[in-house]
């Protein structure tokens, strides 16, 4: 979204060759009267007021992060945020607020002179600044990925192209009378023009000097600001960046006073010896005057201060003590100067001991520039936090301050599902304390620099940052008739704008280690020269940029996107390549996804010239929805008529709208952790990989399972361990061992919590910040006990369709004789099954599933080969008792497309071509209630790889109550369950449930033993594995498989009315490499050609059941 873009930035309709010229349609105009850019200036007025200002803004915590609002709340806390942008400082005003407002259909249509001071704007409607238009039921949102939303025709736009009318009424200070005025857009998409009293880039800012057309501060008149806002531009076709299309004045707009020479801009560098002891500090700084006040410079002086931000004091005058002070020198100018015309001065000085910051550890200075008189009096006051650190390449490594960090990132739109682009403070909070607290330790800032603030807080809370350009031209990859940007000469000067003006407006934040060309803009000529001004105006970080194949000349990273493990492997192992490889972005989280990233860190730890990635992405950018009945939904691309569309392809984030977590999170936070804990021979090693901070401040818990009962617990002695050291537990001296040893579990598990001591700025104290748990051997061999049964025979009477099977009015089982199946169950005549166990081996695909965009979809093939349409008949059932009283069922289900007619008995063959599947099922049923399920799958082997393999049945709606002895607590699946421990657990089924925005196959748990559903009054049914078979993947839902596959949105499903209860043996992984091919890893794909062969143990329960007994025990031979 272009602040900089085609005339954006005109202060007054600049001089054309025809009347019918459309600045905003000419891409070699892109500034008239804008001022160069710049870092973000405070104008303040002494050097106490900066570092009161200052320590007031580093001031923030997790606590801030509880102030984030979802709803309408937003719209006033946007307001309130862009206020607090000039709160604390004098020369600084919001004109934040409702303004007047007309949306046209056209620049042509806006109302005649709508600018002038005069113009009656009284019938106009009221629409608050910041904000997005659309978001106020201005035009519609459009949501597409690679398509423009609107016919490619560059650098034309359609004509039908909506334009924002703007109008505000400000006055300017007594206290500003004789400096000058500076008029500042912080972001407005499109393309703009302004005026003031009728006088006349997106991402980036936009300012303007309008001393001039400003009434004088002692006229009481009013001064009028109009702004005329396109909503398509030439810039269009740069910002095509998979995200909502919205337009407006999205970000902040402030007024600036200034004194006639001032400080306009300043850079500070730092450079650190190779002990990284000593920092030389350099800071350039460069003024702005008028020509007739230039004769006055050679009087003026400049000083610059590095004050140590100790926070030991509230006493302000803590950060004024002498040994928290470097004061910089002058140093003599440099011949020629830095390539991007630089005039000014050069201050320089030295730090000994430097505080270095880095992700871990962010230090951070308070640097002060000041501008004095001949006479020692302060003229101007700019000051910003600076840190002091090194990023280099070497030995294919990015090093920071020396240390091969690991980047554990996320790619993150700007994105508030109620106010669209526009920031509050707390919700970037709330952003960054999940991240911290899940261990994500970098940001790529997709795709485009973010607000002004985003930066300091990265700042102050730790993480690395990818600043990325403001340019993708994605689309133009689908049009062969166009030409990218980037090899167009007249697009050169627009691209080059945008980096710089990124660059010059972040330079001095030490959480920026990299600059970004963009993204997904193809590679040619236009990106050599933004590279090369890059690396001259700035050579203490590196570049990245994806395009052309991710390895070219303007990268100094290696840096693809969704490059499967084993290839990024070929290219650390290259030794032809001398960069580090960083995934831009991996992972894909599009719904119930992110699988096999474990795999992709067990390479990325173990390979050096890995060095990490960034998952897409941080946020599903769904939009609040109100629909005509009041229900409220999470919206996307298409819901609000916005052709052309792509769907819900911007629901990809690992957090919901309103920043509640996936459970995919949890697998994020496993393999993100900095303490890492492994037992090899017995012997438990903890593992420092941090690369600055030491355990000092973490404490270590333990816990010991058997078979899901707590056998002991407490803190585990660990020394302070050393960056990038660790320590050694022998199990035989550990507090467990004799707990351990002497179990008679049939299996025990450790797990080992590193927890923060104390509260931090991102976390209470008690932060679980890593953890592990690890399946110990046997040390006794585990002694079932055998259930006794008594000789009583059961009750066997054939009733309809059916045989009821009881022992004495306690429980009762129904076997279906058509369809051989349980139909019901009942105990003390409490009904548990409301219809039968049938095999199933069908899911209701998730986004990832249904992905294909090169190829055919799993979904697809699964439809294709009418997995979601089975029919199951019965042939060869039988009832027989047997001699141990116990009475065993057996049939033979043929599973055929269920369009196709019934067959009759002697169709159902072996030799069938239309037979899907043939599955033996055996069941056998003792007087305790217990029911043993026999199943041998034989699919056709022609078909796809399957969802899953095992039984479904519908469980009573009332037995709402779950409890299992497997992975969890959280959602987990075949391909994502590293995070998972295995214990005991209880969830209700509506909690069971994950709510993605796009239903589909949700709410699994896998390495299920056993799992019970209960009634209220603890009446229901136990489930476990039986014999040698594999933990189940468990699923219990009131949305079916079938209602999950047709409701497009999460608020149109509707609840059934029972419980689907799904009982795997096998179950497909969710897969994640991307969402647009079939990408689940072979280990976790059922083949067709395989035969599945499992057991499963059920039983009804009463009160007085215990399942751990009941898990415990056996059944006589």
């Amino acid at each position: 979204m272009s602040v900089a873009s085609a005339s954006g930035g005109a202060m007054f309709p600049p001089p054309t060759n025809s009347p019918q010229q459309k600045l905003w349609e000419d891409p070699s105009f892109f500034r008239w009267r804008k001022r160069d850019a710049h870092v973000p200036l405070r104008s303040q007025d002494t050097l106490q007021g900066a570092l009161k200002y200052w320590r007031e803004r580093r001031n923030v915590s997790h606590l801030d992060a509880e102030a984030a609002v979802w709803d309408d709340g937003a719209v006033r806390g946007a307001l309130e945020s862009a206020a607090f942008w000039s709160r604390g400082l004098p020369y600084a005003r919001s004109l934040s607020g409702h303004w007047k407002f007309r949306l046209a259909q056209s620049p042509e249509t806006v109302p005649d002179k709508f600018y002038d001071a005069q113009f009656n704007d009284s019938d106009w409607e009221a629409l608050p600044v910041p904000s997005n238009w659309q978001m106020h039921g201005f035009d519609r949102p459009i949501y597409t990925n690679v398509t423009y939303p609107f016919p490619m025709n560059p650098p034309f736009v359609p004509s039908e192209n909506p334009t924002g009318c703007y109008r505000k009424v400000f006055h300017i200070p007594k206290e500003w009378k004789g400096r000058r005025i500076l008029l500042h857009f912080e972001a407005v998409d499109s393309a703009f023009l302004a005026w003031v009293n009728g006088s006349q880039d997106s991402r980036l800012p936009a300012e303007f000097e309008i001393t001039d057309c400003c009434h004088h501060c002692d006229s009481d008149k009013e001064n009028v600001l109009a702004v005329q806002v396109m909503r398509w531009s030439d810039g269009s076709y740069l910002e095509d960046q998979d995200h909502w299309w919205l337009s407006g004045i999205h970000r902040d707009v402030l007024l600036l006073s200034k004194p006639q020479i001032f400080i306009t801009d300043y850079f500070f560098k730092a450079t650190l010896d190779e002990n990284f002891r000593v920092a030389d500090i350099e800071v350039e700084v460069e003024i702005d005057s008028h020509k007739q006040d230039r004769e006055h410079i050679p009087t003026l002086s400049i000083e610059a201060t590095l004050f140590d931000n100790s926070e030991s004091s509230d006493d302000l005058n803590s950060d004024m003590s002498a040994a928290n002070v470097v004061n910089l020198k002058t140093k003599p100018k440099p011949k020629g100067g830095p390539c991007h015309g630089f005039h000014g001065y050069v201050l320089g000085g030295k730090v000994e001991n430097p505080k270095l910051w880095s992700s871990e550890k962010p230090n951070l200075y308070t640097l002060v520039v000041l501008l004095k008189d001949a006479n020692g009096k302060l003229i101007d006051c700019e000051s910003c936090q600076v840190g002091i650190r090194n990023v280099v390449l070497a030995h294919k490594q990015m090093l920071v301050n020396g240390s091969p960090v690991v980047i554990r990132g996320v790619n993150r739109h700007e994105h508030h599902p109620r106010v669209g682009k526009t920031n509050l403070e707390a919700c970037m909070i709330k952003d960054l304390v999940l991240m911290r607290q899940n261990n994500i330790n970098a940001v790529r800032n997709s795709h485009y620099p973010q607000h002004p603030r985003w930066y300091e807080l990265c700042d102050i809370f730790g993480l690395y940052v990818i600043d990325e350009a403001n340019i993708e031209t994605h689309g133009f990859d689908e049009n062969s008739h166009f030409k990218h940007p980037t090899l167009e000469p007249i697009w050169a000067n627009s691209m080059l704008d945008r980096v710089v003006g990124m660059v010059e407006r972040d330079k001095n934040h030490a959480c920026i280690i990299i600059w970004s060309l963009g993204n997904e803009a193809s590679y040619g000529p236009n990106h050599s020269a933004m590279s090369g001004w890059v690396r001259g105006r700035d050579p203490t970080r590196l570049i990245h940029y994806e395009g052309g194949g991710s390895r070219t000349s303007s990268t100094d990273i290696v840096c693809p996107m969704y490059m499967r493990v084993w290839d990024i492997l070929k290219i650390a192992n290259d030794p032809s390549e001398n960069r580090p490889l960083i995934l831009c972005e991996y992972s894909h989280a599009m719904g119930n996804s992110n699988g096999n990233i474990d795999a992709y860190w067990k390479a990325i730890d173990n390979t050096m010239g890995l060095q990490g990635g960034f998952i897409w992405d941080w946020v599903d950018q769904g939009l609040l929805k109100e629909d005509a009945d009041g229900s409220k939904s999470w919206a996307y691309g298409g819901d609000f008529g916005d052709t052309p569309n792509d769907l819900n392809f911007c629901i990809n984030g690992i957090v919901w709208p309103d920043r509640t977590l996936h459970p995919a999170v949890n697998e994020v936070k496993y393999l993100y952790q900095p303490i890492k804990i492994s037992l090899v021979d017995n012997i438990l090693k903890i593992e420092n990989r941090q690369f600055s901070e030491t355990t000092e401040a973490l404490d270590f818990s333990w816990i010991l399972h058997g078979d899901g009962c707590v056998l002991g617990s407490g803190l585990l002695s660990v020394p302070n361990l050393a960056p990038q050291s660790s320590h050694l537990i022998n199990m035989e001296s550990s507090p467990w061992f004799t707990l351990w040893s002497t179990s008679a579990a049939k299996e025990t598990f450790l797990s080992v919590h590193v927890i923060l001591k104390d509260e931090t700025r991102w976390a209470k104290a008690g932060h679980v910040l890593a953890s592990a748990q690890l399946c110990l051997p046997q040390t006794k061999g585990f002694v079932p006990h055998v259930i006794a049964l008594s000789k009583s025979p059961l009750s066997s009477e054939q009733v309809g369709d059916g045989v009821i099977i009881s022992k004495n009015h306690e429980w009762q089982i129904k076997i279906n004789s058509q369809l051989g199946t349980i139909d019901s169950w009942k105990i003390n005549n409490v009904e548990l099954m409301s219809k039968g166990i049938f095999p199933c081996f069908w899911r209701a695909p998730t986004d990832n599933d249904n992905g294909g965009f090169y190829t055919k979809s799993y979904a697809t093939t699964w439809r294709e080969a009418f997995l979601d349409n089975v029919s199951f008949y019965s042939s060869q059932f039988s009832v027989k008792e047997l001699p141990d009283h116990t009475v065993e069922v057996s049939t033979t289900y043929y599973g055929l497309p269920g369009h196709l007619p019934k067959p009759d008995a002697a169709a159902l063959s072996e030799a069938s071509e239309s037979v899907l599947f043939r599955v033996h099922m055996r069941c056998r049923i003792y007087e305790s209630g217990d029911v043993i399920l026999d199943y041998e799958v034989n699919p056709k082997s022609d078909l796809p790889p399957l969802p899953r393999v095992g039984v479904v049945f519908n469980a009573e709606k009332s037995l709402n109550h779950v409890t299992w002895y497997g992975r969890g607590p959280f959602e987990c699946y075949p391909d994502r369950k590293a995070a998972a421990h295995v214990g005991v657990y209880e969830s209700g089924v509506e909690d069971l449930h994950m709510p993605y925005i796009v239903p589909g196959e949700c709410g699994g748990r896998v390495d299920v033993r056993w799992v019970a559903l209960k009634n209220a009054d603890k009446f229901g049914l136990f489930a476990s594995t039986h014999d040698e078979s594999l933990p189940m993947q468990v699923s219990a839902s009131y949305y079916g498989a079938a209602e999950l596959d047709r409701a497009s949105h999460q608020h149109k499903l509707v609840k059934g009315d029972d419980i689907e209860v799904h009982l795997d043996h096998r179950h497909m992984g969710v897969g994640g490499d991307d969402s647009w091919t079939p990408c689940v890893h072979e280990q976790y794909l059922l083949s067709p050609a395989a035969s599945y062969r499992f057991s499963l143990r059920l039983r009804p329960l009463s009160p007085s059941s215990s399942c751990h007994d009941i898990y415990s025990s056996q059944l006589p031979n």
